[in-house]
């Protein structure tokens, strides 16, 4: 059984000038290996190699069982030296193109942590956007609400704007819109309209709003019906629109968008 500590030593919580800004101390328990990580100490596997090595202790005690859960209110030291509680923090990147969402890449590509500001915070991106496509990511250490906004049974919305090669005839936007067979199976229904048809340049423009994100789950599904994406960029995610932020800055959300991301993931949408 997980051992959990209560709430008998609480800390002071210092006090926030910017009040209306979406970080919050982390509430309710959660396991001491992803406190440590979240306090920006390691990862969480190495979080559990100090756990086992009697390097952390709880609210002045050494524990070494994986199992032991921190509250907001328990103290947590490392080698001696007192972990900081997390703030959940909530940023949104317009990620460029060719750039890796990925916090670190063994070949030394350009990855979304290089364009991180330092926001006092471990934030981990909310799904994916391929190498080649660009537009709105978003990045939080809210693992809860990080969970809801990717898992395809609350369905939220994602929406895109994508050029095609060649010219999309009818028959074929009404295939994207009822489902078309990609890897992993045919996909959900999504909204395709209909943008321009160039003839001139020989591409066709859309807008997609989907329900799910499977991986290169647009580009899978122009392939299938023969014209590949040339261009891709994510413009919304949920309620949180692209607006104009300049390729690669990151802005803080407002308590108000974090507000309206838990009201999309707070039901389930029927299979």
């Amino acid at each position: 059984m997980a051992r959990r500590f209560g709430s008998a030593r609480p800390q002071p919580t210092p006090h926030d000038p910017a009040a209306k800004r979406a970080d919050a101390p982390v509430t309710g328990p959660e396991r001491l290996h992803k406190r440590i990580a979240a306090a920006g100490v390691c990862s969480r596997r190495a979080a559990e190699v100090l756990i086992r090595e009697g390097r952390v202790a709880v609210n002045g005690v050494l524990v070494t069982d994986m199992g032991v859960k921190v509250g907001p209110d328990d103290s947590v030291e490392v080698d001696g030296l007192l972990l900081r509680a997390p703030r959940l923090t909530y940023l949104a990147m317009n990620k460029p193109r060719g750039v890796l969402t990925t916090m670190t890449d063994p070949q030394r590509r350009p990855t979304v942590a290089g364009l991180l500001p330092d926001v006092g915070a471990v934030v981990r991106p909310v799904g994916r956007l391929d190498m080649d496509t660009e537009g709105l990511l978003l990045f939080t250490n809210d693992g809860e609400l990080a969970n809801r906004l990717i898992h395809p049974r609350y369905g939220v919305e994602k929406e895109y704007l994508a050029t095609v090669r060649g010219i999309l005839g009818d028959e074929a936007l009404d295939r994207l819109r009822t489902g078309v067979v990609i890897e992993g199976g045919r996909t959900r229904p999504a909204g395709v309209f209909l943008r321009d048809r160039d003839d001139r340049s020989g591409v066709t423009k859309l807008r997609l709003v989907l329900h799910e994100g499977r991986k290169r789950q647009i580009r899978q599904m122009c392939e299938a019906v023969g014209h590949p994406v040339v261009e891709l960029k994510r413009v919304r995610f949920g309620p949180i629109k692209l607006q104009r932020m300049p390729p690669g800055s990151c802005r803080r959300l407002g308590m108000d968008e974090v507000n309206e991301l838990r009201e999309a993931t707070k039901s389930a949408r029927p299979k």
